[in-house]
C-alpha cells in the first residue's frame, strides 16, 4: 500500500475501531503509547499544536489534563489555549504540569487583543500604565507555568493620526514591552490580522508592516506570528511573506480560507507551506487556530487526518 493510501486509510480504520479507542482508558491514563504506534498515532514532523477543546469527543473527557494526553498519544507535540490567562490558577497549574511531564510545548497565548481601543497606536501615560499591567500578570504566569509566550494586538488604527507617527508609538510602546520581557525570557508575539473579513479597523494588518517594527524594536523577545488564515486574505504571497520575514516569526497559526477550517478545506497549499517551513528546520509552534468542516467526532477526525495528509515526512521530504 502506497504511504498515501495508507494516510487516507486513517477515517476508515479510525471509523472501524470506534470512538472508544481514542477514549481508551490506556490513553486518558497517561501511559506512552509511542512504541509500536500505527501511522495514524506517530508524532508528527512539526509541532501542530491543537487547541483544548479540539477533540471533545475522541478524547471522550473535556477536562484540559485528559484532552492533552489524547493529543499527545495521536502524536500532536504542542497545544495551544488563546484563553489560558483567563482560567482558574489551579487549572493553569494542572495544564502546565502535565504539558512539561510530556515533553510538549505551549503556544502564544493572547496577552492583549482588545480591538475596541487604539491602545498601542498612541503615546499616552495611560498606554504605559496599561502595558505594565499587562507585562505584569505575563511575568506572573510565565514565572509559574513556564510558558513564556505570549501574543499582543496592538489594537485600532487611529483616523485621527498620522500612520507615521502611529507606527514611532506602537514602536516605542513594544520596546517598553520589551524591557520586562527580555530578563524574562519571554517572548512577545504581534499578530497581523485581516480588515477584510473578520478584523475592520485594525492598524496591523500585514507582514511587512510587522517585519518593519519588529526590526525597528530590535529586541528577541518581540517577535511576529504569522497567521496564515488571516494573511491569504490580507495579501496573499505566503511562502515567499514567510521567506522574508523568517528571522522575526516565532510561531505560526493556521486555518484554510474560505472557511477558517482544517488545511485542505479551502484553497491554501498547506503541503507546500508545510514543506517550506519544515526546511527551515522550524522548531516552533504552529498553532492550529481553526475550526472544523465536520462537527461531532467525525469532524474531529477529519482534523487528525488533515494533518497526516500534509505533514512534510509523510511525503518523504
Amino acid at each position: 500500500m502506497s504511504n498515501k493510501s495508507s494516510r487516507r486509510s486513517f477515517l476508515t480504520s479510525a471509523a472501524a475501531a470506534g470512538v472508544a479507542l481514542f477514549a481508551a482508558p490506556a490513553i486518558l491514563g497517561g501511559r506512552s503509547l509511542r512504541a509500536g504506534l500505527s501511522d495514524a498515532e506517530k508524532p508528527f514532523t512539526l509541532r501542530y499544536a491543537p487547541s483544548l477543546g479540539s477533540f471533545p469527543e475522541l478524547s471522550g473527557s473535556k477536562d484540559p489534563v485528559d484532552q492533552i494526553r489524547f493529543m499527545h498519544n495521536m502524536g500532536f507535540t504542542a497545544l495551544f489555549d488563546n484563553g489560558f490567562p483567563g482560567r482558574p490558577v489551579d487549572e493553569q497549574d494542572r495544564i502546565a504540569k502535565e504539558v512539561q511531564r510530556l515533553g510538549m510545548m505551549m503556544g502564544p497565548w493572547v496577552l492583549y487583543a482588545d480591538f475596541s481601543k487604539r491602545s498601542f497606536v498612541l503615546n499616552e501615560p495611560e498606554v504605559r500604565e496599561l502595558i505594565e499591567g499587562l507585562m505584569k500578570k505575563c511575568i506572573e504566569i510565565g514565572r509559574r507555568t513556564g510558558f513564556k509566550s505570549a501574543l499582543v494586538v496592538p489594537g485600532r488604527y487611529d483616523e485621527r493620526l498620522h500612520p507615521d507617527y502611529q507606527r514611532s508609538n506602537v514602536i516605542d510602546n513594544l520596546k517598553y514591552c520589551a524591557e520586562f520581557a527580555e530578563p524574562e525570557g519571554i517572548t512577545i508575539v504581534i499578530e497581523p490580522l485581516n480588515t477584510l473579513r473578520d478584523h475592520p479597523g485594525l492598524y496591523l494588518t500585514q507582514m511587512p508592516q510587522a517585519y518593519q517594527i519588529c526590526t525597528a524594536v530590535n529586541n528577541p523577545s518581540v517577535k511576529i506570528v504569522e497567521d496564515i488564515y488571516h494573511q491569504q486574505i490580507s495579501e496573499g504571497n505566503l511562502i515567499p511573506n514567510i521567506e522574508a520575514c523568517w528571522d522575526q516569526i516565532a510561531a505560526f497559526h493556521v486555518g484554510d480560507n474560505p472557511g477558517r477550517n482544517e488545511p485542505g478545506t479551502g484553497e491554501i497549499n498547506y503541503m507546500n507551506i508545510f514543506k517550506y517551513i519544515r526546511s527551515r528546520d522550524y522548531k516552533g509552534v504552529i498553532c492550529m487556530e481553526h475550526g472544523k468542516s465536520v462537527q461531532g467526532g467525525e469532524g474531529e477526525k477529519r482534523v487528525i487526518e488533515a494533518y497526516r495528509i500534509n505533514d512534510p515526512v509523510q511525503e518523504g521530504v
